[in-house]
């Protein structure tokens, strides 16, 4: 079986997009990904793997280079099928729809769409909808939009990451394909491994990921400032397009709360490097807003790769006060739950973990318990994949 994944983004940014492919090339199939560099995160890549072949081409800036990059992508994807004959074509990202729509008619493929992030437009949409504060979206945005609706009712098999993403999917796509939740998890074998022993000298609370403003507060840095000194933050990770120079706004806060020495910035990881190192944190940060606008946001649970990740190392999770997350994360007792703009309630859970070291250690003990036995990436995707070898 040969499978074409097809995403105008970095693949190596998707963890997910990494499970999914090893554990279908373990099983015997070819796989092969087009996609595109990332600004600021071309560090994330792949572990190799024979069956596993990477094609990228260079991040385009936005601007009108970049249409003209779409569109030259888009061909080189159509090239890529018509010469390297698929069994399925693998879609990961809403910008991919329009290339994959084109692909769909042709009766040789079936397609399987896994949209990881919904479109914020879509959320706008519904908020005009219902009355609230909307936006007019581009034609380009109205016609990749259009396209994703036409891709969810034509291919074989649609997933998302999050239960309320599924409903609203099915509802915004008018969909009657099979619509499967997917929980953005580890895999099995990154649980397997014994975290090593942690230091008692220091305390780390560890992050990685998108280095934005609702993921990482100023309230955490400021929290810092009333904990003892071997509390340290350790986070690893990006700046994206929209929050250029937030590690300089983090720093500066530091600096003027008298932490900077205890804040480290170990930029940005391929997986199989970030993981050893969130091995030896505490507590993992998992943080969302209490409000948001952005549908993703909001539904996070499941989606969030995250707070599964730090579990599979080991550590406990420091979570926001949020209803799922509660019911996730806390009440089985993986976790503690705080208010992601208040200091001192940020401050106050650190200070139970940093006083609580066995309750600690047994929080994230019985966490990659459960990675192991439920919440990995090979028991979500089964599903999935036996669909794609029955198929």
């Amino acid at each position: 079986m040969r499978i074409l994944y097809v995403q105008y983004a970095n693949p190596g940014a998707y963890p997910p997009l990494e499970h999914s492919s090893r554990i279908l090339a373990s099983a015997g199939a070819e796989v092969r990904f087009l996609g595109i560099g990332s600004l600021g995160a071309d560090a994330l890549r792949f572990p190799p793997h024979a069956n596993i072949e990477v094609r990228q081409w260079n991040f385009c800036p936005p601007g009108w280079r970049q249409k003209v990059h779409y569109v030259q992508f888009g061909l080189w994807v159509v090239w890529t099928a018509l010469r390297w004959r698929p069994d399925w074509i693998y879609a990961s990202d809403c910008l991919a729809c329009p290339i994959v729509l084109a692909l769909s008619h042709l009766p040789r493929w079936r397609v399987l769409y896994h949209e990881h992030d919904s479109p914020a437009e879509e959320g706008r949409r519904r908020r005009a909808e219902a009355g609230g504060q909307g936006g007019g979206a581009s034609r380009f945005v109205r016609f990749v939009l259009w396209t994703r609706r036409k891709v969810a009712r034509r291919a074989a098999l649609c997933v998302l990451p999050n239960e309320k993403r599924v409903e609203d999917f099915r509802r915004e796509t008018g969909t009657a394909r099979p619509v499967l939740c997917v929980w953005n998890c580890p895999r099995r074998e990154e649980a397997q491994i014994m975290p090593p022993g942690r230091p008692q000298s220091e305390f780390i609370l560890f992050y990685h990921g998108s280095i934005v403003p609702v993921r990482v507060p100023v309230s955490v840095v400021q929290a810092l400032a009333s904990l003892p000194e071997q509390v340290r933050l350790r986070i690893a990770g990006y700046e994206t397009i929209g929050h250029w120079g937030y590690v300089r706004r983090l720093q500066e806060e530091a600096k003027r709360v008298g932490v900077l020495e205890r804040i480290e910035f170990v930029g940005t990881l391929p997986r199989f490097e970030l993981l050893p190192l969130c091995r030896k944190a505490h507590v993992g940060l998992s943080l969302m807003p209490r409000t948001s606008q952005d549908p993703n946001e909001n539904a996070m649970t499941g989606a969030s790769n995250k707070a599964f990740e730090y579990l599979a190392c080991g550590a406990a999770l420091l979570v926001s006060d949020l209803p799922e997350w509660q019911k996730t994360f806390v009440q089985p007792g993986y976790a503690l739950a705080c208010d992601p703009e208040d200091r001192l309630s940020i401050a106050g859970a650190l200070r139970w973990f940093l006083e609580h070291p066995a309750e600690t250690r047994e929080m994230g003990a019985r966490g990659r318990i459960s990675v192991l036995q439920e919440w990995n990436y090979e028991a979500q995707f089964r599903p999935v994949a036996d669909l794609m070898a029955g198929a």
